[in-house]
């Protein structure tokens, strides 16, 4: 491989700059002209873009960019006068020099321009040839310099400003105008963090100053009432003597009412200064922060330069006339964020295209015109940024969906059924799920709507769909406006305070002990008409034991459906806007904790990764683990009750149990297995435990002999309910440790009820 001089290297840099940008008006232009071929506005932008590229070319000696540009040049002035109608497939045939024009400002060795050379010589004659076929102009003639180009060049090339390593560098004008006086500017990120950092902290040291003042008021009122008390003394003093007081009695009294007005007058000064200070100071810092986040923020258009052609390509691809509507492109977008948004829009919008947009008969059927509108919108609205990509397609058949989720066993026909619009909606979002049954090379293999909804995730998002019959599918996403600043609800943990971020946070809410139930081995309340399961954040960040402190529990609910979860925190501390201060790179990555912040005070504080939280949950559930919500909370209702485990790994004979014991006033909770067991009576104190003996993973023997063979455990009176009634079986059971076998075929609901009376005696002492 042979390189290029590295003298050249700086100018090539900027070529490749100019490359993109040009690139990007081209592309933009001939997607127009495919709708508007002789629009003469475009037209030019798109012949003074190549003319630019071709000067450019030229300065850095790039020939093969000089001859590619030159001929697409000559192809838009063939088009300007008429001597060309821009069809199809002379935009195709553009489209492919683009393509060229961007590969030719990348190639970083000679090696490779001289392969594009080949390239660029056959796409010369394959445009010319389209170009003479049709109105036989001349042959275009070889690019050669002139003064009249030199001098064109010195007026209109615009490059980038060079690139340095200082700690702001330019980036090149994407707009084909002489002057961008609006230019970008490009700010490391090191720099940008450390700037909100210490903009987040003046913010935090601003809000010292309101107690402050309101301390001085305080003093100032003080002052004020001893200066009404001074007086009411001289008044009293002149009364009981019932004659004038001398000389030296009134100087002094008029020293004293001197010096208090004199420091009342100071005191509300200063006061003045502070209130003064505190607006100012406080402004300054919403300054410098907005400032700071401006830096941050990017037009949402930046983020949509290459979608027009990638519909327009894969529209072709499929047979289908469609075309893009980008509405907002001004809205400002956090960078981190336009960075992310590439990949899971381009997912959306090729969606829109396969799955959305009808085949144009079908369209004329149904009163549409032949081609297909897909929208892609961004805004601001309540505190958030969102973007949405929108079609006027056919919809999502949802009849197919059902059958989809009914095919692949993700639900049964009779679930299906049931399933409302929303519900169903949902499924389009697992991995791997496809409503195609081939793979083409657009779709099929179910990896594109799960990757949308993971990278939202990532950044606190969500997404959601609509749609509706023949008239179109809308996907909504629904992002923070920043990734530096979160509104969080503060909660204390174990006396330590952690931010949750809103955007996770489904509902707060103060749930009475005796809302609490116990029910497949866990403790559950109703939400929303659902059984959402309890958990302490206690557990999740492994701190002291929870207490509650009275018979209500604060409690978080997050997730989404089936894997939601209440989370009972110590008390609920209001919600603030918290500036994100990134940990340190050498903790990596902490569990259960995003980030760092400051509260208004100054005190720090962490802020938890929810996603991590319902991670831990779910680990703590499958591996038996999950602790109770305070026995003194959970069992207010039911303080003198005594409690019974029933270990069963039939859900019938469970609850059957369950609703027979606790009818008659004891406390019941419920295991689904002998491990599962197992750990219930690890973590809780229990007056009795009812087993069966075939069950999963530890059966009711192996269960029966781990109780007995514990020192704290061996006094656990343990009943053994099965259907193995044979004598061996029961002297199995009783050789393990049993303190009473009862066999399921033969007892009735009394015999069980005596069985436990006579065990642990009746449920309330």
């Amino acid at each position: 491989m042979t390189s290029i001089d590295p003298g050249r290297l700086s100018l090539l840099e900027l070529f490749q700059e100019e490359a993109r940008a040009q690139a990007q008006i081209l592309s933009d232009g001939l997607i127009a002209l495919e709708r508007a071929p002789r629009d003469p506005v475009t037209l030019e932008a798109s012949m003074r873009a190549a003319h630019s590229l071709k000067g450019a070319a030229r300065v850095v000696g790039v020939p093969v960019g000089v001859t590619l540009a030159h001929v697409m040049e000559d192809c838009f002035v063939a088009a300007q006068e008429g001597r060309v109608v821009l069809d199809a497939g002379h935009i195709d045939m553009l489209l492919r020099g683009v393509d060229l024009i961007v590969q030719i400002g990348e190639a970083r060795d000679i090696d490779a321009q001289t392969t594009l050379e080949r390239e660029v010589d056959a796409f010369v004659d394959a445009l010319n040839g389209r170009v003479e076929g049709r109105e036989a102009p001349p042959a275009a003639p070889t690019p050669t310099a002139s003064p009249d180009d030199a001098f064109d060049l010195s007026r209109e090339l615009t490059l980038a400003e060079p690139l340095v390593e200082e700690p702001v560098a330019v980036e090149p004008a994407p707009a084909p105008s002489r002057t961008n006086d609006a230019r970008m500017l490009r700010v490391r990120a090191d720099t940008l963090d450390r700037l909100l950092s210490h903009s987040g902290e003046s913010l935090v040291e601003s809000r010292w100053l309101k107690p402050f003042s309101q301390s001085m008021l305080r003093v100032k009122r003080i002052q004020h009432d001893a200066s009404r008390a001074l007086e009411r003394l001289g008044e009293t003093l002149t009364e009981a003597n019932a004659a004038p007081l001398d000389a030296r009695a009134h100087a002094a009294l008029d020293e004293v009412r001197r010096l208090t007005a004199e420091a009342h007058r100071q005191l509300s000064e200063r006061l003045a200064e502070l209130e003064n200070y505190d607006r100012r100071s406080t402004h300054l810092a919403q300054q410098i922060y907005d400032e700071a986040l401006a830096c941050r923020m990017r037009p949402f258009v930046d983020a949509t330069g290459g979608f027009a052609r990638m519909v327009r390509d894969v529209a072709r691809a499929l047979g289908k006339d469609v075309r893009l509507s980008i509405a907002g492109e001004t809205t400002q977008v956090d960078r981190d964020i336009l960075d992310m948004l590439d990949a899971p829009l381009g997912h959306l919008l090729r969606n829109a295209v396969d799955h959305g947009i009808e085949d144009a008969s079908l369209r004329r059927a149904l009163g549409k015109p032949d081609t297909g509108t897909i929208t892609l919108e961004a805004r601001h609205s309540a505190g958030s940024l969102f973007i949405s990509v929108s079609d006027d397609g056919a919809g999502v058949d949802l009849g197919a969906l059902r059958r989809a989720v009914v095919r692949k066993n993700l639900a049964s026909e009779e679930t299906a059924a049931r399933l409302t619009e929303s519900e169903l909606l949902e499924f389009l979002f697992l991995p791997g799920f496809s409503m195609r049954d081939a793979v083409t090379d657009v779709s099929g293999r179910g990896v594109g709507l799960d990757a949308v909804q993971d990278v939202v995730r990532q950044v606190r998002g969500s997404v959601r769909v609509t749609q509706e019959a023949h008239a179109g599918t809308r996907f909504t996403l629904q992002l923070p406006l920043t990734l530096s600043v979160i509104r969080s609800l503060i909660v204390e943990v174990a006396g330590e305070p952690y931010g949750l971020p809103l955007a996770h946070v489904v509902r707060t809410l103060v749930l009475p002990a005796s809302a609490i139930d116990t029910l497949e081995g866990q403790q559950h309340f109703s939400f929303d008409g659902k059984r959402v399961g309890l958990v302490t954040a206690h557990q999740i960040l492994q701190s002291s034991a929870f207490e509650p402190l009275n018979d209500t529990l604060n409690v978080v609910v997050i997730g989404q459906g089936a894997a939601s979860y209440g989370i009972v925190v110590d008390r609920f501390m209001g919600e603030r806007m918290l500036v994100v201060q990134p940990l340190d790179k050498r903790l990596g990555k902490v569990r259960n904790i995003a980030a760092g912040a400051l509260m208004e005070n100054g005190d720090p504080l962490l802020i938890a990764d929810l996603d991590d939280w319902l991670r831990s949950v779910e680990k703590l559930v499958g591996s038996g683990e999950l602790g109770r919500v305070g026995a003194s909370a959970a069992r207010a209702s039911v303080a003198s009750a005594k409690r019974v485990l029933v270990v069963d790994d039939s859900l019938t004979v469970r609850e059957l149990e369950r609703k027979l014991l606790a009818s008659r006033g004891y406390d019941v909770s419920v295991a689904v297995d002998g491990m599962d067991g197992w750990n219930a009576v690890r973590s809780a104190d229990f007056d009795l435990v009812i087993t069966d003996i075939d069950m999963p993973r530890l059966d009711g023997i192996e269960l029966v002999t781990l109780i007995k063979r514990d020192a704290q455990l061996s006094n656990l009176p343990v009943m053994i309910v099965s259907y193995k009634d044979r004598a061996e079986d029961r002297q199995r059971g009783l050789d393990a440790g049993a303190d009473y076998y009862l066999a399921k075929g033969s007892f009735h609901d009394q015999a069980l009820l005596d069985a436990v009376r006579d065990l642990i005696g009746e449920a309330k002492s």
